[in-house]
């Protein structure tokens, strides 16, 4: 798991719609959260190319993050919000994915396969019209 600095992110704070009553007119309550993947130095190579694509749409042509938050009425906790969905993206892109090795199937399965073809066409085969011999 990577933690990302605190001086790697960058907030903006703007007025929001939502809740917040009266308040939200007045207090800049939402947050839009900017994070460099491409100059953070706490990430790796291989991680901030699966981040890059994980992030989709959030994602400017710069390499940058963007991360708004108003689902909730306080400053403090839209921006915790943000930052956690940014952890969460990192965290998800830290776990590398397992490859499967393709294997052949052996000589027994291959048998097997053929043996209840066989078994299997022999059946069909019984279910057909009497012919003039029977």
């Amino acid at each position: 798991m990577t933690v990302i600095p605190e001086n790697e992110l960058e907030f903006r704070f703007f007025r929001a719609g939502g809740p917040g009553g009266q308040n939200v007119n007045k207090v800049a309550t939402a947050v839009q959260m900017r994070f460099d993947v491409r100059g953070s130095p706490s990430l790796s190579g291989a991680v901030k190319a699966r981040l890059m694509k994980l992030a989709g749409s959030r994602l400017t042509l710069d390499g940058v993050i963007v991360i708004s938050a108003s689902r909730f009425r306080t400053q403090e906790r839209n921006r915790a919000d943000a930052v956690e969905r940014l952890q969460g993206l990192v965290d998800k892109a830290s776990i590398a994915p397992v490859y499967r090795v393709p294997t052949k199937p052996t000589r027994a399965s291959k048998e097997r396969r053929l043996e209840s073809k066989t078994r299997r066409s022999g059946i069909k085969s019984g279910r057909g019209k009497p012919g003039l011999s029977d």
